[in-house]
């Protein structure tokens, strides 16, 4: 990535623009976007209620660092842009950005095993390894609507907790990190273990679930050994090898 912003932006919102960028272009090559819709944010660093949001209209491959557009948690842009904001998107993501300073990045998709998923009442099943790295790590946020009622933040809020994944019944995935590296990684997982769960509902046999005391402690492990920011941020460094090859231009 070029360290050189442009004229009158600091180094770390051009870092944070850049990585933001490389996160919708990597969501376009994994197949988890909706066309223009759903977003993924990201705080600015060192500006207090200042987030970055994808421009209404782009496909996801079509984006780049300049482009993303920045606003406020009221939705009001605070720097110049030719481009909209999706009011469904600000009311999702300002609800968490407002008020949880973990969560510095936020991603949210309407995949078909996500949306899947989510419209089942026991939500994501302890069927598999990869499942069970989210074993009592998952919320659920029961549907409302559309998002577009600016009183559904602090339920949206108090859905989540202290988790990073909340599952919005009926709707989609969202997932949070620190990092651009850790929220995309626990993306990347969820729609693993959905799509998983899919193809093994699919086939219509007796499920075989794990035990209860061994999905606890398969997720103690995946915390204790298997989760390091290390491995995190190793599998972060490949991801963008793969866009220098393949799309270059999300640095622009």
């Amino acid at each position: 990535m070029s360290n050189i912003p442009p004229a009158g932006m600091s180094a770390a919102e051009w870092q944070t623009r850049q990585e933001l960028a490389a996160c919708y272009r990597l969501a376009w090559h994994f197949r988890f976007t909706d066309l223009i819709y759903t977003h993924i944010t990201a705080r600015v660093p060192g500006e207090d209620g200042h987030f970055l949001i994808n421009p209404y209209g782009l496909s996801w491959d079509e984006i780049t660092a300049s482009s993303l557009v920045k606003i406020d948690v009221d939705g009001n842009k605070v720097a110049d842009s030719d481009y909209s904001v999706n009011p469904a998107g600000f009311t999702i993501h300002s609800a968490i950005h407002r008020t949880s300073h973990d969560a510095a990045w936020i991603m949210h998709t309407h995949t078909r095993a996500g949306v899947a998923v989510s419209s089942l009442e026991a939500g994501l099943l302890p069927l598999n390894q990869i499942a069970l790295q989210f074993h009592g790590r998952i919320a659920y946020h029961d549907y409302e609507g559309i998002a577009l009622d600016l009183g559904e933040r602090e339920r949206i809020v108090a859905s989540l907790g202290d988790k990073p994944v909340l599952v919005l019944r009926n709707h989609g995935l969202l997932t949070t990190g620190a990092t651009a590296a850790s929220m995309f990684n626990t993306m990347f997982y969820m729609e693993r273990a959905c799509e998983i769960q899919v193809a093994t509902l699919s086939m219509g046999q007796p499920l075989r679930k794990v035990p209860a005391d061994v999905a606890d402690h398969v997720a103690t492990q995946y915390q204790s050994s298997m989760g390091e920011e290390d491995d995190v941020l190793l599998e972060w460094a490949a991801h963008l090898r793969l866009l220098e090859k393949i799309a270059p231009d999300y640095r622009d």
